[in-house]
């Protein structure tokens, strides 16, 4: 009889993550290259904020929950840029597109900045590339309506940033 109650527990607990993930999928656009990196660049981002907070000595769990809602935030944002092409403009990814390369290059120069920050000299080709990536994206996106550079600089989970 037990084993019959944990199987049924099981079951409802994977019903319910599948849930959960087929509705992320849908609210995100699939599970894409972009989007994979995007997740893997945040998560990076955060991890080396943490880092830095614990260098400097000032590592602190508001400072790191306003990281993670800032993570939470950009998926939020994808999110709509996919919702707006696929039930506005009605074709492509173009605007998913732009939002999710926006905010990679964002996290790829936030985590440069917290490796010269730890004294981790950053390659040269690859600062060139993520800032390349980042200046087309706001310079393509003004007037548009896409996401702009943050006015004060910020552009990472590190505790100096915030």
């Amino acid at each position: 009889m037990r084993d019959f109650s944990i199987d049924i527990v099981w079951a409802k607990l994977q019903m319910g993550v599948s849930a959960v993930g087929g509705w992320l999928g849908y609210f995100l656009g699939g599970m894409d290259g972009l989007l994979i990196a995007l997740v893997v660049f945040m998560a990076l981002d955060y991890v080396t904020g943490v880092m830095c907070a614990i260098s400097d000595k000032a590592l602190s769990s508001a400072v790191g929950f306003r990281g993670i809602c800032r993570k939470v935030l950009i998926l939020l944002l994808v999110g709509v840029a996919h919702i707006v092409d696929a039930h506005v403009v009605g074709t492509g990814e173009a605007l998913r597109t732009a939002v999710v390369c926006f905010y990679l290059s964002n996290e790829g120069v936030s985590m440069l900045e917290n490796a010269a920050h730890l004294g981790l000299p950053a390659p040269e080709k690859l600062k060139a590339i993520l800032e390349q990536l980042h200046n087309r994206e706001i310079n393509g996106s003004e007037g548009a309506g896409l996401p702009q550079e943050p006015e004060d600089g910020d552009t990472g989970s590190h505790p100096g940033n915030q």
